[in-house]
């Protein structure tokens, strides 16, 4: 059974950094699978972060995000990583890492395999 487990939520003020990992068990993925950070705060729609092929290409960031958090991959681990720098009261929500084995998906949920459980990130201002 696949599970995606991911941590290092928590509450920070404005312009500090956290990162968010999320390690990855239950099956061996190809490196065309896609691996992303989606985020959905209180009353509002789940929203596509970022993406990364498990081989550490083909990386796409939501233009909210660009130049501020950072996708990464560590395939000895299985993890991905969202290192999060300059954040945002309006960055704050529950991320979420999600998985797609086929490579094929977008930029939004519908399709995304497997999902994690969330973890919360708190921006006070």
């Amino acid at each position: 059974q696949v599970q995606l487990v991911e941590s290092g939520g928590g509450l920070v003020q404005a312009g500090g950094s956290l990162r968010l990992s999320c390690a990855a068990s239950g099956r061996t993925f190809s490196n065309y699978a896609t691996m992303g950070w989606f985020r959905q705060a209180p009353g509002k729609e789940r929203e596509f972060v970022a993406r990364i092929r498990w081989s550490g290409g083909g990386i796409y960031y939501a233009d909210s995000v660009k130049g501020r958090f950072i996708i990464s991959m560590d395939n000895a681990k299985n993890t991905v990583y969202l290192q999060m720098n300059s954040l945002k009261p309006e960055d704050t929500a529950v991320y979420y890492c999600a998985a797609d084995a086929s490579g094929v998906v977008g930029v939004v949920p519908l399709g995304w395999d497997y999902w994690g459980q969330g973890t919360q990130v708190t921006v006070s201002s």
